[in-house]
C-alpha cells in the first residue's frame, strides 16, 4: 500500500542548465570535426544502412514492450480501475473523499478466482471415455461387495477436522461406502468412530518406515493432515501408485514455510513436500484462499469443498477462554460501543478504498456519541484487515484523519493476530468488502458464531446464507446510505437494539451448521468422479438421495463431552511437525556433508597408500622373477588348452563360490514357493525363510541383500511395463518356466500372491446388523452380520507348510494341485457362486465371451463355439489369487498351455487396449487388463487335465479333495488338454516361429523358450558349421605363415676371442670401482 499523504520535495533539476553546461564542455573538449566517432555512428554512416527500415524496427520493438506492459498483473493502461469497480456510478459527494478519486492502480479483486479447470477436464474426459461403447460386448455389473474406503488420520485427537470427518463418513456409510480408519497415533476420537460402527487400525511403522498395509483393497484413500506425509510415501511405490488418493489439508503452516524454503535455499526440502502433492490424486482445501497460499506445490490437482466446524469450534473456544475483561485489555469501556470492519482474506489494494467508504457511512454515528470531556468518543472502530508487516495501519490512519473522526476513534488491527479475541470485544461487525467471492467469508462465520450481529453487502454468496434482519443485516451494495440507516437502527441510544440482539443470536444458531451439506456432497461427488470402480462392486448411491437429516448439521453429540476442554490446537500442531522435518532434514544435510569432508581430508592419505601398496607389490615381482631366473621353463600346451582350462575353473569357482545362503538351504527340499512381486510397497508382506524366494517383476523394485530373481533378466518380455502390468504373475510363471533348469532343482513348485500374506484380519462389512467379532489383535469390532464377509489369514502357517512338505513327500495324492486361498472366502465373491458367474463378476460380465474367443483361436476352430469348459458346480471350491503348489513336470505343462492362451487372448485385445487403455473386461481404464482371467486359468486346467485338486486349510494344513476325479467323469474336455496335443500344438507354433517366414506381431515366441525337433538338428548344424569356420581360419593362417617373405640374412656374427671377452669384463669393473 502507498502512502496517502500528497506533497513533498520535487526533484527537478534546471534543465537549461544542465543542457547548456553539457553542450558546451562536450563542444570544448571534442568539437564535431574532430571528435571520435563510436562504433554504431560510423556502422550507420559508412554502412549505408536505410534509414527508414531502422526507424521501423525500432517501433515494432517499442509497440512489443507496450504490449507486454499491458498484460503485466497489476498494470493500468487502458483506464483507472476505479471507473471499472463495483462503486462505478456511486457518489462520492465528501469533499474530503474526493481525492481518492485521483489515485490510480487499484483493482478490486475481480480478477481472484480459483477454477480447478485442469482437474475438471479430466473428469470430464474420463467420464466421456467411460461412455465410449467397445467393439467386443457391453459392460455389466455385478453388486457383490460395496466401496471400500480406508480414512487415514495423524492420530485421533479431538479437532474439528476430525468432526468435519465423522460427519461426512456417516453420510457416506449412507449411500453405500464401507469406510476403514487408519491412524499413526490413538486418540479420545477413536471411541466415537468405533460406537459409529467404523473399525479403526492402528498403523505399525517399522524401524525401516515400512506401513504394513495393504491398500489395494480399498478403492480410494481419503488422507487428512500434513502429518499423514509418511503414509502418503507409502502410495508413491509401487504397487500403490494408482490407487486414487484424496489428500485434505486445513493447516496453513507449510504454505507459510514455504517461502522460508526458498529463501534459504532449501529447494530439496521444497521439492520433497511437492512430490507428495503430486502424487494425490485429488488435493482438498476448505477454502479459496489456501488453494493460492500453496500454490508453490501446485500439481494442477487442487480442489475446494467449502465447509468446515473450524470456525465455530475455535468460537466456542475462544469464548470459554475469554471473558469481558478482553475489553479492558483492549482499551475499551463498558460503555463504549465497538464496530468492527472486516474484509475479505484476499489483500488486493483497492480494499482500504472499500474500508475507507465504510468509514465514511459510519460518520453519522459520531452525532450520538458526543466526546466527553477528554475529546473521546464512546464510539470505537476497529478495521479488521491488512497485516502487521504491512503499512495498511498508516493507510487506516489516513483516512481517519481526512474523514474528521475523533482521535483514537479508528484503529487497525491485523488479520494474522487475534482475530477470535479481538471479534469478542465487539458489538457489531460489518463486511466492509465488495469482492463476490465464491465461499462464505469465514470471518463473518466466526462473528456470527461468537453471537455478534453481522452488516454485510448483499453478494451473492452472503445473501445465500444470510436472510436480512434474520441472521443478519444486508444493504445493497451500491448505496452507502441503506448502510447508514442499518447502523443507526442496530445502535439505539449508544446500545445495541432488541432486534440486533435477537439477529445476533439467530445467526448464532445458523453459523454452527453453516456449509454442512455442501461439505458432504462436495466430498460424495469428487467420490463419483475420482474412483474408479471395479466390475463387481455396486455403485453409491446418487448424491441427492442422501438423508436430508445427515445434511443439516455436524455431529456436535459425539462430540459434546470434549467441547469444553482444552485441546491442542491444529496449527501448533502442525508447526511441530515441521520442526521435526527440518531438523531431520537438516541432520541429513549434516551428515552428507560431514562424509564430504571426510572424504576429502582421507584423499591424500588413501593415495599414499594405494602409492605404497603398488611399490611392494613391483618388489615382490622383482624379486620372484629374480628367482624363476634360473630355472627350465616347463610346457604348458597350447593357448587354445590353457583357455579351455581357465574357462572351466571359472566355471567351477562360480557353481560352488556364487551359490547363496538360501539356495543352499533349498537344495535338499522337495518344494520350493515363490512369490511374485513389484515395487517396494511389497516387501513388508514377502518371506524371508528358505521354504519361500522371491522373484521381482521389475530390476527397480527388487530387494537387496536376498537372492531373488530378477525375472526381467530371465525373461525380455518383462522390460516392457505394458506387458509387466497386462500379465501380472503370470510374468513370473513364464521368467522361470524359461530354461527352469538353470533356476529350480526342486521337484515341486509352488506360487504364493503377497495379497495372501496382507490379508490378514480384513473384515469388510456392508449392511446394518450387529454382530461382535474378536480378532487375535485384542479388538472387538461391532459389523454387519448379514452382509459381512471376514477374511483370515491367506498365507500359510508354519503348521500349513509342514503339512504341505509331509503330504508332498510322502506323495499322499501323487500329481496334485494343491491351493489355500479359495474362491468361497473372496471378498469379491458374493454368497455361493459358480464359477463362470465368479469370473464375469470381476470380468465386467465378459469372461466367457473371453475364454470362448481365446479358446477358438487357440485351437484354430473356424465355427462358432458357443459352449464353455464345463466348471461345474458341486459344492466345492475353486482356487483364487494364484496360490498353489504342484510338480514341477506339470507346471511346465501349465505354462506350455497358459503361453498359447496368453497369445490368443493378447491377440484380439492388444490393438484397442494398447491405444486407449480399455478394455471390455473392466468398465474403467485398466492396465491390468486380462490378468483377471489368468488369475483363474489354473482351475481350467487342473480340472480338464484329471489332476487332484486338493484344499489346504492355510491356518491347520488340514486338506481337503475338491471336485473328486471320478465325478468328473463325461463332463472334461480331455483331449483339448492333454499333454500330447498340447505338446503337438506348442512344436508347430516353434516351427513357425524357427522359420524365418515374414509375419506381424506375435507375443508367443516372446513369453518363453522356442523348442522342436529342427531347433536341435538346427543348432547341431550350427556348431559344425562353426566349428568348420574356425578349422578353415587356422588352414589359412598356417598357409599364410609358410608362403609370407623372409629377410635374407646380411651377414654372420663371429664370436670374438676369449682375450677379448676378459679384457671387456675387467674395464667394465674398473670403470664400476672408480
Amino acid at each position: 500500500m502507498g502512502s496517502l499523504e500528497s506533497g513533498g520535495i520535487s526533484f527537478k533539476r534546471d534543465s537549461n542548465n544542465l543542457i547548456r553546461s553539457y553542450s558546451a564542455g562536450r563542444t570544448e573538449r571534442n568539437p564535431f570535426l574532430y571528435r571520435p566517432r563510436s562504433r554504431l555512428s560510423r556502422f550507420l554512416l559508412f554502412k549505408k544502412i536505410d534509414y527508414i527500415q531502422w526507424i521501423c524496427t525500432v517501433a515494432v520493438f517499442l509497440f512489443f514492450v507496450v504490449l507486454f506492459q499491458m498484460f503485466l498483473p497489476g498494470s493500468v493502461v487502458e483506464k483507472s480501475e476505479l471507473v471499472s469497480s463495483p462503486w462505478r456510478g456511486m457518489e462520492l459527494v465528501n469533499k474530503d473523499l474526493l481525492y481518492l478519486k485521483e489515485i490510480g492502480g487499484l483493482d478490486f479483486g475481480e480478477d481472484i478466482k480459483f477454477e480447478p479447470l485442469k482437474i475438471l477436464q479430466k473428469f470430464k474426459k474420463e467420464n466421456r471415455e467411460m461412455n465410449m461403447p467397445f467393439t467386443n460386448g457391453t459392460l455389466s455389473r455385478f453388486p457383490y461387495r460395496k466401496p471400500q474406503l480406508a480414512l487415514v488420520f495423524a492420530d485421533l485427537l479431538v479437532d474439528p477436522q476430525q468432526l468435519l470427518m465423522v460427519t461426512v463418513a456417516t453420510a457416506l456409510q449412507e449411500i453405500g461406502y464401507t469406510i476403514h480408519v487408519y491412524t499413526l497415533r490413538d486418540g479420545p476420537v477413536q471411541n466415537i468412530w468405533k460406537s459409529m460402527g467404523f473399525p479403526v487400525t492402528i498403523i505399525q511403522i517399522s524401524h525401516k518406515l515400512e506401513i504394513a498395509v495393504d491398500w489395494l483393497n480399498y478403492d480410494g484413500i481419503l488422507v487428512n493432515y500434513l502429518e499423514t506425509r509418511s503414509v502418503i510415501s507409502c502410495f508413491m511405490q509401487e504397487p500403490f501408485k494408482s490407487v486414487p488418493l484424496i489428500w485434505t489439508i486445513h493447516e496453513r503452516a507449510l504454505a507459510i514455510r514455504s517461502r522460508q524454503y526458498t529463501s534459504s535455499w532449501q529447494i530439496e526440502l521444497l521439492n520433497d513436500w511437492r512430490k507428495a502433492f503430486n502424487r494425490a490424486t485429488v488435493v482438498v482445501f476448505p477454502n479459496h484462499v489456501l488453494p493460492m497460499m500453496y500454490s508453490a506445490f501446485d500439481a494442477g490437482n487442487y480442489y475446494v469443498i467449502p465447509g468446515s466446524p473450524a470456525e465455530v469450534w475455535e468460537a466456542d473456544t475462544t469464548m470459554a477462554l475469554y471473558n469481558d475483561d478482553i475489553r479492558v485489555k483492549m482499551g475499551y469501556e463498558a460503555t463504549d460501543i465497538v464496530i468492527a470492519v472486516v474484509g475479505s482474506q484476499f489483500l488486493y489494494r483497492g480494499l482500504w478504498l472499500e474500508h475507507a467508504l465504510v468509514l465514511k457511512a459510519l460518520l453519522p454515528l459520531l452525532q450520538d456519541f458526543p466526546l466527553d470531556s477528554n475529546s473521546i468518543s464512546h464510539l470505537k472502530i476497529i478495521v479488521l484487515s491488512g497485516d502487521s508487516t504491512g503499512n495498511y495501519s498508516a493507510a487506516v490512519e489516513a483516512v481517519a484523519v481526512n474523514l474528521s473522526y475523533p482521535r483514537g476513534t479508528v484503529k487497525h488491527f491485523a488479520v494474522n493476530g487475534d482475530v477470535s479475541s479481538a471479534l469478542s470485544a465487539v458489538d457489531l461487525v460489518i463486511y466492509g468488502s465488495f469482492l463476490e467471492e465464491q465461499s462464505f467469508p469465514e470471518i463473518l462465520v466466526k462473528a456470527m458464531s461468537i453471537g455478534k450481529p453481522i452488516i454485510a453487502p448483499d453478494l451473492s454468496m452472503i445473501g445465500k446464507y444470510v436472510d436480512d434482519r434474520v441472521n443478519g443485516y444486508l444493504f445493497p451494495k451500491e448505496n452507502l446510505k441503506a448502510l447508514t440507516q442499518i447502523v443507526l437502527q442496530a445502535i439505539s441510544k449508544g446500545t445495541l437494539s432488541p432486534l440486533a440482539r435477537n439477529i445476533a443470536s439467530i445467526g448464532k444458531s445458523t453459523a454452527k451448521n453453516l456449509m454442512v451439506l455442501e461439505t458432504i456432497e462436495g466430498y460424495a461427488t469428487l467420490l463419483e468422479n475420482v474412483l474408479k470402480l471395479p466390475s463387481e462392486v455396486a455403485l453409491p448411491k446418487a448424491v441427492p438421495e442422501i438423508p436430508p437429516k445427515l445434511k443439516k448439521e455436524w455431529c456436535w453429540n459425539l462430540f459434546k463431552a470434549f467441547l469444553n476442554s482444552t485441546h491442542e490446537d491444529i496449527t501448533l500442531k502442525s508447526s511441530r511437525y515441521l520442526n521435526e522435518v527440518e531438523e531431520q532434514w537438516n541432520h541429513e544435510q549434516g551428515e552428507s556433508t560431514g562424509s564430504i569432508a571426510a572424504t576429502d581430508d582421507s584423499f591424500s592419505y588413501d593415495i599414499w597408500k594405494e602409492e605404497k601398496n603398488i611399490l611392494m607389490l613391483n618388489t615382490r615381482k622383482r624379486r620372484e622373477e629374480e628367482e624363476l631366473k634360473d630355472r627350465t621353463d616347463q610346457p604348458r600346451g597350447t593357448w587354445e588348452e590353457v583357455y579351455r582350462s581357465a574357462k572351466r575353473a571359472d566355471r567351477s569357482r562360480n557353481d560352488l563360490h556364487e551359490r547363496d545362503e538360501g539356495e543352499l538351504l533349498r537344495t535338499g527340499q522337495p518344494l520350493c514357493i515363490y512369490e511374485p512381486y513389484f515395487g517396494e510397497g511389497t516387501w513388508s508382506f514377502l518371506h524371508l525363510s528358505s521354504l519361500y524366494r522371491g522373484i521381482g517383476l521389475s530390476t527397480k523394485g527388487r530387494r537387496p541383500r536376498t537372492d531373488d530373481i530378477d525375472a526381467p533378466s530371465r525373461l525380455s518380455l518383462l522390460s516392457n511395463s505394458y506387458y509387466r502390468d497386462a500379465l501380472g504373475d503370470y510374468g513370473a510363471f513364464f521368467a522361470i518356466a524359461n530354461r527352469i533348469d538353470r533356476i529350480h532343482k526342486n521337484s515341486w513348485i509352488g506360487f504364493q500372491s503377497w495379497r495372501a500374506t496382507a490379508r490378514k484380519d480384513l473384515i469388510l462389512v456392508f449392511k446394518p446388523a450387529f454382530l461382535v467379532i474378536q480378532t487375535d489383535m485384542a479388538r472387538t469390532w461391532s459389523i454387519d452380520a448379514s452382509y459381512a464377509t471376514i477374511v483370515t489369514n491367506a498365507s500359510l502357517s508354519r503348521i500349513a507348510e509342514k503339512a504341505l512338505i509331509d503330504a508332498i513327500e510322502t506323495q499322499k495324492h501323487r500329481d496334485a494341485v494343491y491351493f489355500w486361498v479359495p474362491m468361497d472366502m473372496d471378498p469379491r465373491s458374493h454368497l455361493r457362486r459358480d464359477f463362470w458367474s465368479f469370473c464375469d463378476a470381476i470380468n465386467a460380465g465378459n469372461c466367457k465371451l473371453a475364454f470362448s474367443d481365446a479358446l477358438k483361436r487357440m485351437y484354430g476352430i473356424k465355427h462358432d463355439l458357443d459352449s464353455l469348459p464345463s466348471m461345474p458346480e458341486d459344492g466345492d471350491t475353486w482356487s483364487v489369487m494364484l496360490s498353489f503348489a504342484l510338480p514341477t513336470r506339470s507346471f511346465l505343462e501349465f505354462v506350455m498351455f497358459s503361453r498359447m492362451f496368453v497369445d490368443a487372448l493378447d491377440a484380439q485385445m492388444y490393438d484397442e487396449h494398447h491405444q486407449s487403455g480399455r478394455c471390455y473386461l473392466s468398465p474403467a481404464k485398466d492396465k491390468h487388463c486380462y490378468s483377471r482371467v489368468l488369475e483363474l486359468l489354473i482351475n481350467v486346467w487342473a480340472y480338464h487335465s484329471a489332476r487332484q485338486m486338493v484344499y489346504v486349510n492355510p491356518e491347520t494344513g488340514l486338506m481337503k479333495e475338491q471336485h473328486a476325479v471320478k465325478s468328473r467323469r463325461g463332463k472334461m474336455w480331455v483331449r483339448w488338454f492333454s499333454y500330447s496335443v498340447l505338446k503337438s500344438m506348442d512344436e508347430d507354433l516353434a516351427e513357425e516361429a524357427d522359420s524365418d517366414r515374414p509375419k506381424g506381431r506375435w507375443l508367443w515366441p516372446s513369453t518363453g523358450e522356442v523348442v522342436w525337433e529342427g531347433v536341435y538338428e538346427k543348432e547341431r548344424n550350427l556348431r559344425n558349421h562353426q566349428k568348420e569356420k574356425r578349422r578353415q581360419q587356422s588352414k589359412d593362417k598356417q598357409q599364410r605363415m609358410r608362403k609370407k617373405h623372409r629377410q635374407k640374412v646380411l651377414g654372420k656374427y663371429v664370436k670374438p676371442p676369449p682375450e677379448d671377452i676378459e679384457n671387456s669384463n675387467s674395464t667394465m669393473s674398473t670403470s664400476e670401482t672408480s
